[in-house]
């Protein structure tokens, strides 16, 4: 189990001081508008085929390939059989976020599900744009209130047709860093408003071997831990309610990611909280 506990500490990247924040650099801009009349679910018989085909290519290039690359293992998937039928009408999943590969994971460990995804509005604008459409990725409008409203209402529609949403409640991507990040509310409320459960993954380390150490200059090896499905507290008031699915989520994320309870050194809930220090930069592990 200690070697499943494993910590890359990370030296190289420039984690910014809000948790939530990006530190990645988009550098294409494709001109898109996020507003009322953009197509947040693309149902269209073009786009339909363009997803279809990219599914194969998934099973047949980019699952395999992440296997290896990443070293990947995924547990608890029994997980998925045993609360079949409480997921079966359409779920929200999330999970820490620790790798630009993390949702490719998450999609395998989900297949036959084939989820969408809530993404970074930028990331969608980017260079990576047009293969983020491929994979269901939902743009979230920075700046437009009407467009917001077409989104959820996009995502109602997902629900209604028994789908699944995956989202990153961290609010952004910290490439192998281990504790789990305070989460924003907006997943619980697209879970509490659309009367569904959410269901949690976590992404842990285990210490490469000497071959990937050494010769490949690989920081972790990851394991996706796949969760049971949690409920919201009907019985609570609405923003109550919210508050505490989400504290709920994060300790269920917290635990599949090897922390006992207390242990993370974050809270659950996001409030323009500060990125903690916890390893001297100097002495970390390279």
């Amino acid at each position: 189990m200690k070697n499943e506990l494993y910590d890359p500490r990370p030296v190289e990247y420039p984690f910014p001081k809000d948790t939530a924040a990006h530190y990645l650099v988009v550098k294409k801009n494709n001109g898109a508008v996020f507003d009322k009349d953009y197509p947040y679910v693309d149902r269209s018989r073009r786009m339909r085929f363009k997803q279809a085909v990219t599914r194969v290519l998934l099973n047949i290039v980019a699952f395999p390939l992440a296997r290896v690359r990443m070293g990947l293992r995924i547990k608890g998937r029994k997980n998925l059989k045993t609360h079949k039928k409480e997921l079966e009408k359409g779920f929200v999943s999330c999970c820490n976020h620790v790798h630009m590969w993390d949702y490719i994971c998450v999609m395998r460990a989900l297949r036959p599900v084939k989820p969408y995804l809530l993404a970074w509005a930028k990331n969608v604008r980017g260079e990576n744009g047009a293969l983020m459409r491929l994979v269901r990725a939902i743009p979230i409008p920075e700046s437009d209130p009407h467009g917001l409203a077409a989104m959820n209402s996009a995502l109602g529609g997902i629900f209604r047709d028994s789908g699944s949403l995956h989202i990153y409640p961290e609010g952004s991507m910290w490439e192998y860093y281990r504790p789990v990040r305070p989460f924003r509310t907006g997943m619980a409320y697209i879970a509490c408003k659309n009367g569904v459960p959410v269901l949690p993954f976590a992404f842990s380390y285990r210490r490469p071997g000497f071959v990937r150490r050494k010769i490949f200059r690989q920081k972790a090896l990851f394991t996706l831990n796949v969760g049971e499905p949690v409920f919201a507290d009907r019985t609570l008031g609405r923003e109550e309610m919210r508050v505490d699915l989400t504290e709920r989520c994060h300790s269920a994320v917290c635990r599949l990611a090897g922390f006992e309870e207390g242990e993370n050194i974050y809270p659950h809930v996001y409030g323009n909280s500060v990125r903690i220090d916890y390893y001297p930069i100097e002495k970390a592990e390279k």
